[in-house]
């Protein structure tokens, strides 16, 4: 079995230390737990701090954050997503999600192929839109990477199952609107919604689906709706997050993304 640890938070702006030392927190937290896969969300160490973008990002190598990613690597003996960071390549920006081994080393990244540019999101103001699709080999089996706003498109994740993909993680920051978010009934139809369309990504696509998600007050006038998810090929909903910072683990057995696979190969089909 497969243990996975997904963690949800809620970053603050400005406090990279105090972010960095929360997601080592929860880590901790589990560490009696067989700890193979540790997710965490999109800009889990700077929040959503696009005033300061170029003042947050790292370098290609990861900077600061992904250092302290390999340390706890190691530490804990985990492969760890590291959410994603703004990443600064030649005089472009990406939101990357760093994947590190056990052994503190980089396996590869996954720059985010489709930005946000609606209901006051600005990504392509800030990003460039990454081009390559990222299926890594890591010792518990391949692990596909997405994030956030491309969930709304479906061919990327076919393409990550025909890929060989066993497990898709999808570090998110997925906000709505505040006059949404403290609507109750408008709250529970976009958790409702968030839900429903992760367990068709792992149903449709025949693999496990980890989505990492901020939760609460996320920059100006917007919220993250949590509901962080771990979701069995079946379209099972295995854990689920809810609204608090915390983390959520469970453990999967991947020989069961082979055999639904074989017994009905939908997710290869054209």
């Amino acid at each position: 079995m497969t243990g996975i640890l997904n963690i949800q938070v809620n970053p603050t702006f400005g406090k990279l230390e105090v972010n960095l030392k929360k997601a080592e927190h929860f880590i901790k937290k589990y560490s009696d737990k067989n700890l193979d896969l540790v997710v965490l969300p999109e800009f889990f160490a700077t929040g959503n701090d696009y005033e300061n973008y170029d003042k947050v990002a790292v370098d290609e190598d990861g900077g600061v954050i992904i250092e302290f990613i390999k340390d706890l690597s190691k530490k804990y003996n985990t492969n760890i997503v590291a959410g994603s960071v703004i990443e600064k390549s030649g005089i472009n920006f990406y939101n990357t999600a760093f994947i590190v081994s056990r052994k503190g080393e980089i396996i590869g990244k996954y720059r985010k192929i489709h930005l946000f540019d609606y209901m006051g999101g600005n990504e392509r103001e800030i990003f460039t839109p990454g081009e390559d699709i990222a299926v890594m080999d890591l010792d518990i089996g391949k692990i596909g990477i997405a994030i956030s706003h491309d969930v709304r498109f479906p061919l990327l994740y076919k393409n990550l199952s025909k890929a060989g993909a066993d497990i898709v993680v999808q570090p998110s920051s997925w906000v709505i609107p505040n006059e949404i978010y403290n609507d109750a009934n408008f709250l529970k139809y976009a958790q409702e919604m968030w839900i429903a369309i992760n367990r068709t990504r792992a149903y449709d696509n025949q693999v496990y689906l980890v989505t990492a998600n901020q939760t609460k007050t996320s920059g100006k006038g917007g919220s993250a709706i949590g509901n962080s998810l771990i979701i069995a090929p079946t379209s099972e909903v295995l854990v689920n997050a809810k609204n608090d910072q915390c983390a959520v683990y469970a453990e999967v057995d991947i020989q069961l993304v082979k055999y639904y696979k074989s017994l009905c190969p939908i997710a290869q089909i054209d």
